[in-house]
């Protein structure tokens, strides 16, 4: 039996899964270049769950490293999830230099983001939760 609480996790309905759903969000979303990630985003209206989803390039290395930074733009999401004020669609796409970057560098190019999108709360400021 797992000792994780089940709100660790992204659920499937919090995950972007199909190629059209990227593209939408790329195309039609607004962007900003945040340290190790391009954070994309678009509102997807009341009623709706935030979704994330997560592009890594052949360009970053191979195939553990783009896993590595999958895991990290995944894990800083996910703890800072709750703090989003609004439901939105989001595409992260990892940049060369998240290969020698920690997970709170991470977080801290997340937030800095959503926060020049003005998408936290006013309590989601802080960088020392979850």
């Amino acid at each position: 039996m797992s000792t994780a609480s089940p709100s660790r996790r992204l659920r499937r309905d919090q995950r972007i899964k199909r190629g059209g759903d990227f593209l939408r969000t790329k195309e039609k979303g607004q962007r900003i270049v945040s340290g190790c990630l391009i954070f994309n985003w678009i509102e997807t209206g009341t009623g709706h769950s935030s979704r994330l989803g997560v592009i890594t390039t052949r360009k970053l290395g191979g195939a553990v490293v783009r896993s590595r930074a999958r895991r990290l733009l995944r894990e800083a999401f996910r703890a800072h999830r709750s703090q989003f004020n609004r439901s939105i669609d989001l595409v992260l796409v990892a940049r060369n230099s998240i290969v020698e970057k920690g997970l709170s560098s991470v977080e801290a190019d997340l937030l800095a983001a959503a926060k020049r999108a003005r998408l936290l709360n006013e309590s989601g400021t802080a960088t020392g939760s979850a």
